[in-house]
């Protein structure tokens, strides 16, 4: 198979296994109300989805190191499956959301980090960038079709029907998967660790690799809490001083795919950017930018709906427009045989810290007032901003270190 078709069709499973991804946030505001959710409540159950996810990333980087990337992608999937028609089907309030959607997020983080690493095992660095954003692309792609898919059926059939359609994206994906991968080699590497804690010892004495690390954590933060609350605060930006119901919050759905679809510009741009930048470049470009939407996104609230759309597409498009590049620049400053643990110890911190976005994003809401208040937005967004702020503060540092070299044939 040919180098175009196997991305193109690693990128298309992708997009399978990410329908499930933001099936729960794209009907929030309708179960929130079916469910009597609170703001905090709603959120918390995103944030159980990235808390099991972060484990599954954990596992599956120590899994791909022993095992080889592929057997580890592959036999993820089949859980991936199962976890997301659970969720879909038995869910049916606060308690059974959490756990069921926990789950879905535990069994799903198969097809990221063991994805990265079959691409960069096929790909040679100065390609490298740009297979990387094509693949974090072919996620924001199933996004965009998870939310369009929603805000039809949400209207039409209802928040089940939504939910379980999403599901379905991972049965298709665990079988192209099975097919495009059929030839291509199981890597395991002779000099890896058998004891865990000495590969995770060895990244985190890498001074580059971390900072690489931390300022992900900060991105994050931002990028997880965005992601769970964007549909919901467009549907309430379309509904502002009138009523609301379903029919706005699948518009709010909508147009949230919108800014999801434009957002693979994002993912790609990034990509090929940092080739011809530099890694450091690029994440300090879009950092900045989304920074910027952070701060200013939750006060327009009664600003005329479509400069709120305009600027949830910059907001989406730039906050996800350097999520391939920290990847990528984890490749390079990395030995192979511990690359598992680097991802694992990113996605522990990462996701970690990002799991409490869509949580304290929701708080925030409550303490001011609720989903109605327009500051209560405001200042939600705005703590989104202050807790990625200090990922351009590591990604300068990465930048004047020597060994900053080794990234993008030394255009750091």
């Amino acid at each position: 198979m040919t180098d175009g078709r196997w991305i193109a069709s690693l990128c298309l499973a992708r997009t399978g296994f990410a329908l499930i991804f933001v099936a729960y946030s794209a009907s929030l505001g309708l179960l929130k109300h079916d469910w009597g959710l609170s703001s905090a409540q709603a959120g918390l159950i995103q944030s159980a989805w990235h808390a099991g996810y972060l484990v599954s990333l954990f596992a599956v980087g120590f899994l791909a190191d022993r095992y080889g990337a592929k057997r580890t992608f592959l036999a993820a999937s089949i859980a991936a499956c199962a976890s997301g028609l659970a969720f879909s089907l038995f869910a049916d309030g606060f308690v059974s959301a959490l756990l069921l959607h926990g789950l879905a997020g535990l069994c799903s983080g198969g097809s990221y980090t063991p994805g990265l690493t079959l691409v960069s095992e096929r790909f040679p660095a100065v390609r490298r960038g740009r297979m990387m954003g094509y693949y974090l692309a072919a996620a924001s792609l199933g996004y965009a079709l998870s939310l369009w898919l929603s805000s039809v059926l949400v209207v039409t059939s209802g928040w089940r029907t939504a939910l379980v359609a999403c599901a379905l994206g991972p049965l298709a994906a665990s079988l192209l998967a099975a097919w495009v991968l059929r030839d291509t080699r199981n890597v395991v590497h002779a000099s890896g660790y058998s004891n865990p804690v000495r590969a995770l010892a060895e990244v985190w004495r890498n001074k580059p690799a971390m900072l690489a690390v931390w300022a992900y954590v900060f991105h994050s933060w931002e990028l997880l809490g965005m992601w769970a609350w964007l549909p919901t605060y467009l549907g309430v930006v379309l509904a502002h001083g009138g009523k609301g119901g379903s029919g706005m919050a699948g518009l709010g759905i909508a147009f949230a795919a919108l800014t999801y679809f434009l957002s693979m510009a994002g993912s790609i741009g990034g990509g090929v950017l940092s080739d011809r930048w530099g890694r450091t470049a690029v994440i300090l470009l879009m950092s900045l930018a989304s920074l910027i939407c952070s701060f200013s996104f939750g006060w327009l609230i009664a600003a005329p709906a479509w400069i709120v759309i305009a600027v949830a597409i910059v907001y989406n498009l730039t906050a996800i427009g350097d999520s391939s590049v920290y990847s990528t620049a984890l490749t390079e400053l990395v030995p192979a045989h511990c690359l598992g643990a680097a991802w694992a110890l990113r996605s522990v911190l990462g996701f970690g810290f990002g799991a409490i976005a869509p949580w304290a994003f929701g708080l925030v809401l409550d303490l001011e007032g609720g989903l109605r208040t327009d500051a209560a937005w405001g200042w939600a967004w705005t703590a989104l901003g202050l807790g990625a702020m200090l990922g351009p503060i590591a990604t300068l540092r990465l930048r004047v270190l020597r060994d900053s070299a080794q990234m993008a044939g030394g255009k750091r």
